[in-house]
């Protein structure tokens, strides 16, 4: 028998079962009949030992730094590590590392060549450095060094060094050329006190100078001569107020161009 549609019993029924399975997938999750799409799998960690280039040299920068060369006034590990005699060097024959220009106002250049330190001219009286690389000594303790007068008719060498809580300077070539002594004792210069000596420097000649200290003496020598010993107990030990800049530890020069080389220092034992 057929309905008013045309179709008999057995038509219907599968007409109506037709229609019932369209009517369920068009209402599932996927709001039609297109495959849902896979989900992508995470992405994985970086490996660490594929950082890229640029970044590894950018971790290495730090350790670059550190080993960065100081710039003159900076410490710089000096003084060095003794020699088979105590010596330490306290320049090392290239730079100004460990020491810093003293502030003379408008002194002359200071730089370093062939192992020296020079000491030029300047516009007004001294030229000269002062050590900033760290503590050092105040007694018992050696230093030397071998200075030059290169053009000047004064002192090439004006040794400031530490005296326990105080300074005292070492003058080489001073008041016209001549004069050597130590300034000062009890308020007198190296021209009025008794360490007063005169020698006879050379220009371009290299002089040997070497100080000791110790809780009871200031001692000297120039080219192995002794020049200074002279008992430091219940005097007054200073330097005069031009070369303040150069204390605790220092070299200056007044109106004349130096140069200076083989700058050490060593620690000493005293026997009572």
């Amino acid at each position: 028998m057929k309905n008013v549609f045309g179709l008999n019993r057995i038509g219907v029924w599968a007409f109506v079962l037709a229609v019932a399975l369209a009517a369920g997938c068009s209402n599932g999750p996927g709001q039609g009949t297109a495959k849902p799409e896979a989900a992508k799998p995470a992405a994985p960690a970086p490996d660490k030992s594929t950082v890229p280039e640029k970044a590894a040299e950018k971790a290495a920068a730090p350790e670059k730094a550190a080993t960065k060369e100081p710039a003159a006034g900076q410490a710089s590990g000096i003084p060095s590590a003794p020699d088979k005699d105590g010596w330490r060097s306290v320049f090392d024959g290239k730079t100004l590392a460990g020491w810093k220009e003293t502030d003379f106002g408008e002194p002359g250049k200071t730089s370093v060549k062939d192992g020296q330190i020079i000491l030029g001219k300047g516009n007004q009286d001294l030229t000269g450095i002062t050590w900033a690389g760290g503590d050092l000594p105040t007694t018992n303790y050696e230093v030397e060094v071998e200075a030059m007068r290169v053009d000047g008719s004064d002192f090439f060498c004006g040794l400031t060094f530490p005296v326990k809580k105080s300074s005292c300077s070492l003058i080489v070539g001073g008041w016209g050329g001549s004069l050597v002594g130590l300034s000062c004792l009890d308020g007198y210069d190296a021209s009025e006190n008794e360490t007063t000596k005169t020698m006879e420097f050379k220009d371009k000649t290299w002089y040997q100078i070497r100080v000791r200290v110790t809780d009871a003496k200031i001692q000297a020598w120039i080219d192995d001569e002794s020049f200074v010993d002279v008992t430091i107990t219940d005097r007054k030990v200073s330097v005069r107020w031009e070369v303040e800049g150069s204390q605790p530890f220092g070299v200056a020069a007044w109106r004349t161009k130096s140069a200076l080389k083989n700058f050490r220092l060593r620690a000493i034992k005293v026997e009572e």
